[in-house]
């Protein structure tokens, strides 16, 4: 029988994400058919799965740690903000429309409850562990009547709770006495152990703390997780973007235009993992000439809205500014950042913004319409034309999650489909290149080396560094990454206690 243990968290960001991807290492190299699971996740960082549906990206990098397909079932209800109390909301993997907070909560909630139900169902059918992952606190008690992401899956999937609590935002002790106390008691019996995450100084300092929480909850505190400041992981808030660290010392500075809706920012962390590359940060707010003056390439990534992020880029007085730097330096834009780069944006029916029809940068020959009705959701492949004559049939792999179509008026493409949408209803082309720019609606398009590797060995060249042609660091240094985590929770938590969670109710079920 399928066995669902849970990690929940004293509060959003201690580290639910990453602790569900190391057990998911650990359990799934022991043998066991293991999946991951959030029932409900808020994200702009979302994935295009085999069904193409939408799934958050968090699930995606629990799903490799797995070593298995991500699937639209470990993420049912996927919550997209869209700014003013209002989100847009995926039901496995499908768009089921905006709406505002109160509706979902408490209109809405057994419509999603029974599909999280089906897809817990399943994977049950196909895997030996579930390892579920909790959402912000699960003591919340002004919404627990509306809850489905904590306690309410717990007793849902019959699964007993690991409680992780951020020590590096300080107060720790007091938040987990918080957490078990205000937890009635019909839910605190699913509470099974305590785990401390983000852990830097000296430990035994800590250990007069550990031992009197232990008698306060009654429960035992499994161990403490170092804060390992070199994991590199995907991450899915978009307040970690602030961890994106800029080093002036580095050979290549690679701007990237924080737009205020900025969507899908995982696209850029391929190259985080080049060790001669920098990212900076741009907000539209900054100096733009006086923090652009030193870039060897700018990123115009997705958005939730192009519409008003391009409005704001044109009320804060930069677009002139883009446009004289494309003439220096090349500038990739990617699904919204893309069509920000065309010469228009048609929304006569004002789906995308109140604006209506704006026009783009101008960079390049392209047009926008957001006259469909559905949102396009796929995997994606394509074959680089002769717009990159060195990468000339190269084969590029993505995933496409945008409205709006997009129709070439003179640019050349960049990729000729062979899976996907694209640019326009045919399915024949994607993207647009025009000079220095490069517009295209896959996102992932940096995680294929050969691709970002042509990108960084142009600029290597016109700074007269030296060509690299290694293997891909990004997939190299993630699987590591994910290896060194899996064993860091190894080495410093009481496995036996979660393994014995995970025998008795295997005993208990043959």
């Amino acid at each position: 029988m399928v066995k669902c243990i849970m990690v929940q968290g004293t509060s959003s960001n201690a580290g639910k994400s990453v602790l569900v991807a190391a057990l998911c290492r650990i359990y799934s190299r022991k043998g066991l058919k293991v999946t991951p699971f959030k029932s409900q996740n808020m994200s702009l960082n979302s994935y295009t799965t085999k069904e193409n549906g939408e799934i958050a990206i968090a699930q995606v990098l629990q799903a490799e740690a797995c070593d298995v397909e991500p699937s639209i079932h470990m993420n049912p209800v996927l919550l997209k903000p869209k700014g003013n109390f209002k989100s847009q909301v995926i039901i496995q993997g499908k768009v089921i429309g905006d709406m505002n907070f109160y509706d979902y909560q408490h209109k809405f909630r057994d419509t999603a409850l029974k599909a999280i139900n089906e897809s817990l169902a399943v994977l049950k059918e196909e895997y030996d562990l579930i390892i579920i992952e909790g959402a912000g606190s699960p003591a919340e008690i002004n919404m627990r009547k509306e809850d489905i992401a904590n306690m309410e899956i717990a007793h849902l999937a019959d699964a007993e709770v690991l409680l992780v609590a951020d020590i590096d935002r300080g107060g720790v002790f007091a938040s987990i006495a918080g957490t078990f106390m205000l937890l009635d008691e019909y839910d605190r019996k699913r509470l099974k152990a305590v785990i401390i995450n983000k852990f830097s100084g000296n430990l035994d300092i800590l250990m007069p703390g550990i031992d009197k929480i232990e008698k306060i909850i009654n429960s035992p505190v499994l161990g403490v997780l170092p804060y390992d400041h070199d994991l590199h992981l995907p991450e899915e808030d978009s307040a970690s973007l602030k961890t994106h660290k800029f080093d002036n010392k580095k050979d290549i500075i690679i701007g990237v235009l924080k737009l205020p809706k900025i969507a899908n920012f995982t696209d850029i962390d391929p190259f985080e993992f080049e060790e001669d590359v920098g990212l900076k940060m741009i907000n539209l707010f900054d100096d733009f000439h006086k923090i652009t003056k030193n870039i060897d390439g700018l990123i115009i990534p997705g958005t939730r809205n192009s519409v008003d992020d391009l409005i704001q880029i044109k009320q804060h007085n930069i677009a002139e500014k883009i446009r004289e730097l494309s003439d220096r330096i090349p500038i990739i834009g990617i699904c919204g950042g893309y069509q920000i780069l065309g010469e228009k944006i048609i929304d006569e029916n004002k789906k995308e913004s109140e604006h209506g029809t704006v026009e783009g940068l101008g960079l390049l020959k392209v047009e926008t319409n957001f006259n469909q009705n559905e949102k396009i959701v796929e995997q994606s492949e394509g074959v680089i034309t002769n717009s990159i004559k060195e990468l000339e049939g190269e084969i590029v792999r993505g995933y496409e999650i945008h409205e709006g179509t997009t129709k070439l008026k003179g640019s050349k493409p960049l990729l000729k489909i062979n899976k996907g949408f694209g640019n326009t209803n045919d399915r024949e082309y994607d993207g647009a290149c025009e000079n220095n720019v490069i517009g295209t609606y896959f996102h992932g398009i940096f995680h294929n080396y050969n691709f970002r590797q042509k990108f960084l060995n142009d600029i290597r060249k016109k700074k007269g560094l030296n060509l690299k042609y290694e293997k891909d660091p990004y997939e190299t240094k993630k699987a590591y990454s994910l290896d060194k985590l899996a064993k860091l929770v190894q080495d410093n938590l009481d496995m036996e206690f979660i393994d014995e969670l995970i025998r008795n109710k295997h005993d208990k079920d043959n």
